[in-house]
């Protein structure tokens, strides 16, 4: 932003070195010219950082080698280059550089799909990493704030043999998922990091980053159908469901293994809904057995509902906005199909359940919702797989109506609990996800 005279940036910069700044950095157009302006003068103590930028994309590894050698041989003491993210994969480049660089070296990626360079430099031998002081105060496009680098990722602890973990998603910034499994591996002293992963091409995610420092990911939508095909093997209740939800890189030999946990974690969510919250009288019997539950949603999450109510004995019913979506999978699993538009006059019985499992009401719309009011009295208890906000507009107006209501945290805390025993192999420490979830 600055479009002022270039020998006064110049001369502030020189001032700084005479008054021993520890740092300054210099964009490289202009770096042998200064350096040519302190050539004879001794400065002790400040390291000479040069710097690139690049505001359009991140260019191929021999470019950026190319680009650390002319950097390199203007004297700097630092390397730095600053690109932009068109895709996430483009970040793997800058760590390649990264890991094999004999000087030091900053390498940032700029933008939304660039975030992960600026955590995992720290792991990458990068030299430091940039975050802002206060959010939405940023310098460039994609900053982290200081404190979520601190307290969010852990970044001082974060080590050459630190586990990568993250959500896969598109959007993912509502994800609650890092705050939860950042702060249980920090607590259990597990050597992990679990980030926010933009993602636009699944595919193509999984083999860029296919060593074995990348363990573990959730995935959310619109990605749970492509990622079954993206794996090696597939548990057979994700490949019954046609969902994936969670992905484990199998020690042993580097295999991409899929599984489900949302059916768990929103059919136990409901079971205890149904139940009268926790007194848990785990009969034997579901109450769901005999229920008419209509589902709102044909993607991942609705197949994973739609599968695991038909597996507990409910009378299933699809509801989507594509007709043709909802009759595909009410006939995999034998139920009824319906358009969304017709759901607000949908009363063959009274006391049915409702699933919502669409982005309707997800921040930031959250004046929508699937079904009217005046529909919603037919329903003995309503779910929505939404949880931000915690209290959608349908979960609001179902309390209104008389339903007992079902929040999509009940069913995050469930299917999280099921991808951490699939990361870790431990049991899930339960009450700890619970306590940190209540902060949130």
């Amino acid at each position: 932003m600055y479009d002022g005279d270039e020998n006064k940036r110049l001369d502030a910069l020189r001032l700084a070195m005479e008054l021993g700044a520890d740092y300054i950095d210099i964009e490289l157009q202009v770096a042998h010219e200064f350096y040519d302006s302190i050539r004879g003068k001794t400065f002790n103590k400040t390291k000479v950082i040069v710097s690139s930028h690049n505001y359009q994309l991140t260019p191929s590894i021999e470019d950026l080698g190319n680009l650390v050698a002319r950097i390199q041989a203007t004297g700097a003491d630092i390397v730095k280059i600053a690109t932009t993210a068109l895709d996430i994969t483009d970040v793997a480049r800058m760590f390649q550089i990264m890991v094999h660089s004999q000087v030091p070296f900053i390498g940032l990626v700029m933008g939304d799909r660039g975030l992960i360079s600026r955590i995992l430099s720290a792991k990458f031998g990068g030299y430091l990493t940039f975050g802002t002081l206060e959010s939405g105060v940023v310098s460039a496009p994609g900053q982290p704030t200081l404190k979520d680098l601190l307290y969010l990722y852990n970044l001082r602890q974060l080590a050459p043999d630190t586990k990568v973990f993250g959500i896969i998603g598109k959007p993912v910034g509502h994800s609650k998922s890092p705050i939860l499994f950042n702060e249980v591996f920090k607590s259990i002293g597990l050597n992990g990091v679990y980030l926010f992963l933009l993602v636009d091409d699944l595919a193509n995610f999984l083999r860029t980053y296919s060593s074995t420092d990348f363990v573990g990911f959730s995935v959310t939508i619109p990605h749970k159908e492509t990622a079954l095909k993206c794996c090696d093997e597939v548990d057979p209740v994700a490949k019954s469901i046609g969902a994936v939800n969670c992905i484990v890189r199998r020690p042993t030999d580097g295999k991409l293994i899929g599984y489900n946990t949302d059916y768990v974690g929103a059919i136990t969510a409901i079971e205890n809904g149904l139940r009268g919250k926790h007194n848990g009288s785990s009969t034997t019997i579901s109450p769901l057995a005999g229920k008419l539950f209509v589902v709102i949603g044909a993607g991942g999450a609705g197949k994973a509902l739609a599968y695991g109510a038909k597996a507990k004995g409910a009378r299933v019913v699809i509801a989507n906005r594509t007709y043709d979506h909802a009759r595909k999978l009410a006939y995999a699993i034998g139920g009824d199909a319906l358009a969304l538009a017709d759901l607000d006059n949908y009363h063959p019985e009274d006391g049915m359940i409702l699933a919502n499992t669409t982005s309707i009401g997800m921040q930031p719309k959250v004046d929508e919702t699937p079904v009217s009011k005046h529909a919603l009295k037919y329903y003995s208890l309503v779910f929505d797989a939404v949880y931000t906000p915690k209290i959608t507009r349908l979960l609001k107006e179902a309390e209104e109506s008389g339903a007992t209501i079902v929040t999509g945290l009940e069913m995050f805390m469930g299917q999280a609990y099921g991808q951490y025993e699939n990361f870790t192999g431990l049991p899930a420490p339960k009450e700890l996800f619970r306590k940190i979830m209540e902060n949130y």
